[in-house]
């Protein structure tokens, strides 16, 4: 993988970079919207790209189980199954595994699970989650790992973390002793696990680091830790992974949440957030989440937000997006979740032009003053 850092801000570690894929080049940071099964919902491949979106995530998980690895084999992989020609993440499925609670059992070799559609019995090695994400065919694929809620005691984030890098070891062997089955390279990042304990996360960014990976990511945050633990354990880890490698901060989050990553030297991001707040009514703009259900937008013609060039600010106003939701009409999710993508990825592409201009810090501030101004106070 070819990884090229373009830029370093002066007052903080935020760096913008290109990751190169046989898929396209990526420029960070950046926001991977959450296509879990596939697809982002109410949203197709035109739809993404017109709205900036250089790099998608699936999960090995739930495509293992829907449509399955034969369907994928014989469609020739998840890129020409969904008709998305650019990169491709997969998650390994392990933080899904570990939402189960009940329905799963960990041991060493592996995790034992139910399928969540129809409790049938499944075991997930960290070979077997290479080889299902050769099948699947992703640009880049993630090793099986133990997520932990946090806080947890010392004890259960080491013995999480040791497994971890007994299952990175033998996720590393399998990759290169495997080859791709689609004519493209795939590249694997290791996973840093080691809850709030910052002498966990230097055990586990050593160990990875001396497995050797394409990049590194940093797992088990947004997992119940505050805002400021979290920025904590970021620069801890931040500090100690290799510069010359991409960094992915997994399942984060918020927009704020996301610029604090930024600082703290993070390349990419994803969370579900964008696609499922849209769902339930609620879009993002610079002055904040506006809940677009509340009778506030009934008589309200502006767009979602002024300025914004995606295609329902363009198109349609507040007033009629929330009568498509008060009616159940599906172009209400649609409309709502195409501004909070196109949001997303104009919220990193500002910050990366931040950064080649070398004043990251001032912008953020700026951007985090009127986004905290909500917009119902004015």
């Amino acid at each position: 993988m070819k990884f090229e850092l373009t830029a370093q801000d002066s007052r903080s570690a935020a760096r913008a970079g290109v990751l190169t894929t046989d898929h396209g080049a990526i420029e960070t940071p950046i926001f991977m919207p959450v296509g879990t099964i596939g697809t982002v919902k109410t949203l197709s491949p035109h739809d993404l790209r017109e709205n900036g979106v250089q790099i998608i995530l699936g999960n090995t998980y739930h495509l293992y189980l829907k449509p399955g690895l034969d369907i994928l084999r014989q469609a020739g992989g998840l890129h020409r199954f969904n008709s998305w020609n650019g990169p491709i993440l997969t998650d390994s499925g392990g933080f899904q595994v570990y939402s189960l609670d009940e329905l799963r059992k960990i041991y060493s070799r592996g995790v034992e699970f139910r399928s969540h559609w129809d409790g049938s019995k499944h075991f997930f090695t960290p070979e077997k989650v290479v080889d299902i994400q050769r099948v699947i065919g992703s640009d880049i694929m993630m090793v099986l790992d133990q997520c932990i809620a946090n806080p947890s005691d010392f004890e259960t984030a080491q013995a999480a973390n040791e497994l971890t890098i007994a299952w990175a070891q033998r996720s590393r062997e399998r990759f290169l002793q495997t080859n791709p089955l689609y004519g493209f390279q795939q590249f694997q990042f290791g996973i840093v696990q080691g809850g709030i304990y910052p002498e966990i996360r230097r055990e586990s960014v050593q160990a990875l680091f001396n497995i050797g990976f394409e990049g590194y990511a940093i797992g088990g945050l947004a997992v119940g830790e505050g805002q400021e633990e979290r920025n904590r354990i970021t620069s801890f880890c931040t500090e100690l992974l290799p510069e010359d490698r991409p960094r992915y901060l997994m399942g984060v989050g918020t927009p704020l949440d996301i610029l604090d990553g930024i600082e703290r030297g993070v390349d990419m991001f994803d969370c579900v957030m964008p696609p499922r707040n849209a769902r339930n009514g609620t879009v993002f703009t610079s002055r904040g989440k506006l809940v677009i259900r509340n009778s506030l937008y009934k008589e309200d013609f502006r767009p979602l937000e002024e300025g914004c060039t995606c295609y329902a600010c363009q198109n349609f106003s507040r007033a009629y997006i929330r009568h498509l939701f008060n009616v159940n009409e599906v172009l209400g999710l649609r409309l709502a979740t195409l501004h909070n993508v196109h949001f997303y990825l104009k919220l990193v592409r500002q910050a990366r032009q931040a950064i080649l201009a070398g004043r990251y810090l001032d912008w953020k501030n700026n951007f985090v003053s009127h986004y905290l101004q909500k917009e119902e106070n004015e």
